[in-house]
């Protein structure tokens, strides 16, 4: 019983690292698509950089960060953020540069500024390929997660590399199975949402 509720408590954290990772990330990664968007020049040097960091094997980037950041969680999330930025930056550049011309004329014919068509005509149109940045970012985030033991963080690394190191089966699976029941859990729902989404714009 002691065990089962450990293994919650790990979940939990596990869980709550990743979703507040994900929501940091939700925000800056918005806000550096759009300026890639605004900003032509500086287009290239964000998506550059955030592609660069998406190259950075996951265990190098946490050790960088554990020693300007120190042990915890606390890294281990900024580490999650930078790996999350990617696929939601990526798309909300692509999601809002994929509108129509037409949309936006209109838009300005109404005498929408520029913060009003982002806030009521941009970012609604292309929420649909920035909840896909989303899913692919929590999805990747649960799974990388896992290297946070290594860095001192919580979360469900912990009983498998305890497990490696004792060389008990049991102890493995009790940290991997939840692990790959919360991705395949997340993407399946998250699938399902994406396709509400699509259901509701089509005519």
């Amino acid at each position: 019983m002691k065990a089962i509720n450990i293994n919650f408590l790990l979940v939990y954290e596990h869980l709550i690292i990743v979703l507040v990772a994900t929501v940091i990330a939700v925000f800056v990664g918005v806000i550096l698509g759009v300026l890639a968007y605004w900003h032509k020049l500086a287009s290239k040097v964000i998506i550059w950089v955030v592609d660069t960091v998406q190259i950075i094997p996951s265990l190098a980037l946490l050790s960088l960060l554990m020693i300007i950041f120190g042990l915890g969680n606390q890294t281990l999330i900024i580490g999650l953020v930078l790996y999350s930025l990617l696929p939601i930056t990526r798309n909300t550049y692509t999601g809002i540069l994929g509108i129509e011309p037409s949309i936006r004329e209109a838009s300005k014919g109404m005498g929408m500024t520029r913060l009003q068509q982002l806030l009521k005509v941009e970012l609604p149109l292309a929420f649909p390929l920035i909840f896909s940045g989303i899913k692919v970012a929590v999805v990747t985030g649960l799974g990388i997660a896992v290297m946070g033991v290594l860095i001192g963080a919580g979360g469900l690394g912990y009983p498998i590399y305890r497990g490696i190191q004792t060389r008990n089966t049991a102890l493995i699976m009790s940290g991997a199975i939840p692990v790959v029941l919360l991705a395949l859990g997340f993407d399946y729902i998250m699938t399902k949402i994406e396709s509400l989404i699509a259901k509701r714009r089509s005519p």
